[in-house]
């Protein structure tokens, strides 16, 4: 057995075992009501203390058990997917240091040991983004590394502000409402919490992360990278509950959602579809989040990392035998060839779409009816229900292209699921896609609260699903006489399925930008104000002040002359 598959196996089994230790702790403190808080101070300087925390409590350790049951499902995939690549070794290494970085910031109660995980999430998930070494890869590797600083700094600076407080155990105060009295620290974390889980206006970098390799794809985009943003935020939701940032940022999760839904439906290649269905969840988890409900979209996080990996895995599978393309137009009839992972696919999609008692319709229908029952917005009200009819709309899209469709493939394709590295994990996903919602609502929720509604917005969920799929259908099956309304409305489609122009404006958008004030500010002030009264201007005056010292160091009479009469007219003048 070569090194790496050894490396996997062991990786997988250390995995498993973290998964089931930390799920029992989980159970035990949730019936409990236990929580454990481990400190060592580190320094003390001016009555503020540096500390390293832990904090183990229920919801820590299911995200820790949730983040290592995928990861260790994500490597043992790895062995049939990366098989004969020659660095596996060090693909292993990045993805578990992933995974560390990802539990160090779950149960890390304080601001400076969360900077830690959150930058080394932001550092491993470049290295995996330009893993292939290309130019494709290297420029999103760069994108996702900038977008992500911008969250960096927000952290750095609410750390500054946390100063005031003598200590940045912010668990502490996130409950009696002192953080409301820091002014800005809210927002900046807000912000941070908005970069890292792609909300917009920093939409770009997530379905440019594609170019990482599909089983990093797999683990980044359903349990870690993307999600710490909405943890974070999760941990500071009674603080987040009185400020302003809540309002912005329901508005943007909501524009994020239907961005995301839309732009799905005009894209093509299958890995950014999934992505954009990942951006389009991450925006339903912060609704709901704003809205006050944190359970809720921590329920609805741990549901969607379970059908999400999977979904990831099943199109893995299916780009890996049809010859590394991710075309959707290229496929067609897989359920013919890929009988297996046509099945678990079609599971996750279902999942995805709310189908009843899957893993997605426990959390996704219990979000709408609460956010239906909640003071919300009309705006934002009919957000939510049109990108709940568009998820429904782009999975079916997907299944007619990829699955239901005509053969579009070459005869050279030899298509099947004879890997069994890759899909004994897709077996224990979809275990967790079917079961994983109820096992996660009867824990979470043991006595559920009774939502009333009326009957148009109870059944409202359930219409706008049922049209979306007949319309995304519907819409795909195209025949030879028939013109793309697309190709009539080619702005409008455009400007949808890029969206809304948003990786333009955050790379030429944002460069351009940058270029046009460092050239003003290099002309008006390095090169103007500062360099005469700076470089150029200290220059001159010394020059001046040295002839006029030179001269007086000449042993020039008429000097002494001068100096005599200067002090005997100050002499005769003070007597």
């Amino acid at each position: 057995m070569m090194w790496g598959l050894k490396m996997n196996l062991s990786s997988m089994i250390f995995l498993l075992l973290i998964s089931s230790t930390t799920l029992t702790f989980s159970l035990e403190m949730l019936f409990s009501g236990g929580c454990y808080f481990i400190e060592w101070e580190i320094l003390n300087l001016n009555s503020c203390c540096l500390e390293m925390a832990l904090i183990l409590d229920w919801m820590s350790m299911m995200f820790m058990s949730f983040v290592t049951f995928i990861s260790a499902m994500v490597l043992y995939y790895s062995g049939g997917y990366m098989e004969g690549d020659m660095n596996m070794s060090r693909f292993i290494y990045l993805v578990l240091g992933f995974v560390g970085s990802m539990a160090f910031l779950i149960i890390s109660p304080n601001m400076v040991s969360i900077l830690l995980g959150w930058d080394g999430l932001g550092l491993v998930s470049y290295a995996l983004v330009i893993y292939y070494q290309n130019e494709k890869s290297s420029s999103a590797g760069m994108l996702t590394a900038l977008s992500n600083r911008v969250g960096d700094v927000a952290i750095l600076l609410a750390i500054a502000l946390m100063f005031n407080m003598g200590s940045w155990n912010y668990i502490f105060y996130t409950t009696n409402g002192q953080m409301s009295y820091i002014s800005g620290l809210i927002p900046l974390v807000v912000l941070a919490g908005m970069t890292k889980s792609a909300q917009i206006p920093f939409s770009a970098w997530l379905p440019a992360a594609m170019a990482a390799p599909t089983p990093v794809s797999a683990l980044v985009h359903s349990s870690t990278l993307v999600t710490a943003g909405v943890y974070l935020l999760i941990r500071f939701s009674n603080a987040l509950s009185q400020s302003l940032s809540q309002s912005v940022l329901l508005l943007l999760a909501s524009l994020t959602m239907f961005m995301a839904g839309l732009g799905a439906n005009f894209e093509m290649d299958l890995k950014k579809i999934i992505a954009l269905s990942t951006l389009s969840q991450l925006g339903v988890m912060m609704s709901i989040l704003a809205l006050g409900w944190p359970e809720l979209a921590f329920f609805h996080l741990l549901a969607h990392a379970l059908f999400k990996a999977l979904l990831f895995m099943c199109a893995g599978s299916i780009i890996h035998s049809v010859g590394d393309y991710q075309d959707i137009r290229v496929m067609g009839s897989l359920v013919n060839y890929m009988p297996l992972s046509v099945m678990s696919i079609n599971l996750a999609n279902l999942a995805l779409c709310g189908t009843p008692f899957l893993a997605g319709f426990y959390s996704k229908d219990l979000i709408l009816e609460v956010a239906f029952a909640n003071n919300l917005n009309e705006f934002c009200f009919w957000l939510l229900v049109i990108s709940t009819s568009l998820t429904v709309c782009y999975t079916f899209r997907l299944i007619f292209y990829s699955i239901s469709g005509d053969m579009n493939m070459t005869c050279f394709n030899s298509v099947s699921d004879e890997n069994i590295m890759m899909t004994w994990p897709m077996m224990g996903l979809a275990t967790g896609a079917v079961a994983g919602g109820a096992s996660l609502s009867w824990l979470m929720f043991p006595n559920p609260l009774m939502i009333c509604l009326s009957l148009d917005l109870k059944l409202l969920a359930l219409v706008v699903s049922g049209l979306g799929g007949i319309v995304g259908y519907m819409l795909s099956m195209t025949m030879i006489n028939y013109t793309l309304k697309s190709l009539k409305n080619y702005k409008m489609v455009s400007f949808a399925g890029s969206m809304w122009f948003m990786p333009f404006l955050s790379t030429r958008g944002v460069s351009n930008s940058l270029l046009w004030l460092g050239i003003y500010y290099q002309e008006s002030i390095d090169s103007g104000w500062s360099e005469y009264y700076g470089g150029q201007g200290g220059y001159n005056f010394f020059l001046k002040v040295s002839k006029y010292m030179q001269i007086a160091q000449d042993n020039n009479i008429k000097i002494y002359m001068l100096v005599t009469l200067i002090w005997l007219t100050g002499l005769m003048l003070s007597v």
